[in-house]
């Protein structure tokens, strides 16, 4: 939902502390996907932020808050990323199941080093109950959405796919391109990673997706 601005303006010293705490989850991502979960140290984030480490103490006091709050940070830029992409698609279930996979694959959101970050926290054991703990409302509500896409698919273009199952294969799709140019030596573009899910999406639903749609 659209934020009203505020008639009085936060004073500089607010604005001061959200763009420095702003800055220092944006090096946490970075550093995230270039050393990994286990290896990522609050020295090493404020090196890359250009920051004292006492400074990122100040803000965060430790490294699992500065964890759990870049994963917060990813999780709801995600869920404000798909949302505005169905604001401006239209009512039509197809045409807002692609606007969700087009969104999965933009450049400010599907970059290198988001989508090592995201791996980050997938990939360690020991990330998977902070994950979960933060991620897990945000996922149910993507999920209930495709699913009701799905279910719009059946009712009004005559397919007879379970909807809980064709949303699960849509998104093991996305995750599944999203690993593969992640581990790849030399990753395919946005363009190629976008149309292989399309592709995909044509098996599920082939009379509004791929080659013959």
């Amino acid at each position: 939902m659209p934020q009203i601005a505020s008639a009085n303006p936060p004073p500089p010293r607010t604005q001061s502390r959200d763009a420095r705490r702003l800055q220092i989850i944006e090096a946490t991502i970075a550093t995230l996907a270039e050393k990994g979960f286990s290896r990522m140290t609050l020295t090493a984030v404020a090196q890359r932020a250009g920051l004292s480490h006492g400074l990122v103490l100040f803000h965060f006091g430790t490294k699992d808050n500065l964890l759990a709050e870049t994963l917060d940070y990813l999780s709801e830029e995600y869920r404000a990323n798909w949302q505005a992409a169905l604001q401006l698609a239209d009512n039509r279930p197809e045409t807002r199941i692609a606007a969700l996979v087009r969104a999965d694959f933009s450049p400010d959101l599907c970059t290198p080093e988001r989508q090592a970050a995201w791996l980050a926290f997938w990939s360690e054991a020991q990330s998977l109950p902070l994950y979960q703990a933060r991620c897990a409302a945000n996922d149910a509500e993507y999920s209930r959405m495709l699913e009701g896409l799905c279910a719009q698919m059946n009712a009004l273009h005559g397919y007879d796919l379970p909807p809980v199952r064709a949303a699960r294969l849509v998104r093991i799709m996305i995750d599944g391109v999203w690993l593969d140019q992640m581990t790849l030596q030399a990753p395919y573009d946005l363009d190629e990673a976008l149309n292989t899910v399309l592709t995909g999406l044509g098996a599920l639903y082939p009379r509004h997706f791929g080659p013959n749609a």
